[in-house]
């Protein structure tokens, strides 16, 4: 059947589509939304003010919308900069898994040592951890061609066997980072206080009551950063290059494979911080049952703030509302906790459709 419509390629992507695309999604989502309540029959006013205010309805809601916010941004920011150069990550949770293992381990090791320098090393194992994981897609994106989509998904499967490892162990080994004291359950021991984030509410009297820690202060660094980066350095201008014409940036003698190697180990050691920070600041110790999910939704974190660092901190802010309003609709409804993964998966979906006006123009047929 011939469509009323055609495709006309742009001779360059529209700015204002760029802009205008994260608003349409936005609005295309609310009402995809509204049509599912009353698919399941439930007030869409009543549903709606449950999704989207009750989570910011207090500050302790607040709180942990930030905290949530914190692990996807951080994550984010490193896809965004891997997706720049045309390199798709796709394992960050892998990648976050290992750093929570590397924070894990330094902390059974050193926490009868180390006191006020621990939690800092932690972080640094995870970014380091995180790092490393990563390598390896990169190693084998320039040592053998491999598609670095598959080999950081498999990678993925591999950490979380890793952790499970750990953590259960074998008939004949033992689980290396099980608590000796848990009865065998399949979990770290509980983080010592050295060993924890500091609370807000111990400089802050109003965030008493809340789980919010001082990690929240990273994003007014990564930030920043990022954008320096992505916008002001030569570097970041030679991933933009060989992300968009791979063939000019050869031409120009751009390294390609370094560029593959700081983009994976860039986005692999963000997800390794953020790992990091979850066992040390929410979780509070390492867990068999530990899949946060944050890696996968980062990659919608990162296509809706079109790979700019401002806009992947507000796309996560977005994401983290969604993940909490799931929550409060589930407790203020009875919903199932799906439904905030039908909307993570519509927005990416309407995402990923509005990209196409972005570089074609709709013209009617005549």
């Amino acid at each position: 059947m011939r469509l009323p419509f055609q495709l006309i390629p742009r001779s360059e992507p529209s700015r204002r589509m760029q802009l205008l695309a994260p608003v349409v999604v936005t609005v295309l989502t609310l009402l995809a939304g509204l049509m599912i309540f009353m698919v399941l029959g439930v007030n869409a006013a009543d549903a709606f003010k449950a999704y989207f205010i009750e989570p910011l309805s207090s500050l302790n809601g607040i709180s942990e919308l930030l905290l949530k916010a914190l692990p996807l941004c951080l994550i984010g920011l490193g896809l965004g900069i891997a997706y720049r150069a045309n390199v798709w990550n796709i394992g960050a949770e892998g990648q976050l898994i290992i750093g929570g293992i590397a924070a894990t381990w330094v902390m059974a090791t050193y926490h009868d040592s180390i006191t006020d320098a621990l939690v800092p090393l932690m972080l640094l194992a995870g970014v380091v951890g995180g790092a490393l994981w990563a390598s390896l897609a990169a190693w084998m994106r320039t040592r053998f061609n491999a598609n670095e989509i598959l080999t950081t998904l498999m990678l993925v499967y591999i950490a979380q066997s890793l952790l499970q490892y750990l953590l259960v162990g074998t008939v004949n080994t033992p689980a290396l980072l099980q608590d000796p004291q848990g009865t065998g359950f399949p979990q770290s021991q509980q983080f010592p206080e050295n060993a924890l984030m500091l609370q807000m509410n111990q400089f802050f009297d109003v965030f008493v009551g809340t789980r919010l820690h001082v990690g929240i202060f990273l994003l007014l660094i990564a930030v920043p950063l990022a954008w320096l980066f992505v916008s002001r350095s030569f570097t970041g201008f030679q991933m933009k290059v060989a992300g968009l014409a791979p063939l000019a940036a050869n031409y120009a003698g751009f390294k390609t494979n370094r560029l593959i190697w700081l983009a994976l180990l860039v986005s692999g050691a963000l997800a390794g911080l953020a790992g990091a920070l979850e066992v040390a600041g929410p979780v509070g110790q390492l867990q068999d049952s530990w899949r946060p999910g944050y890696g996968f939704t980062a990659i919608i974190v990162a296509f809706l703030g079109r790979l700019h660092p401002v806009g992947i901190l507000l796309g996560a802010l977005l994401m983290a509302l969604l993940t909490l309003g799931g929550e409060a609709l589930q407790l203020a409804m009875s919903l199932p906790q799906s439904v905030s993964g039908l909307f993570q998966g519509l927005l990416l979906t309407f995402l990923l459709s509005a990209d196409v006006l972005v570089n074609y123009r709709v013209v009617l047929r005549k």
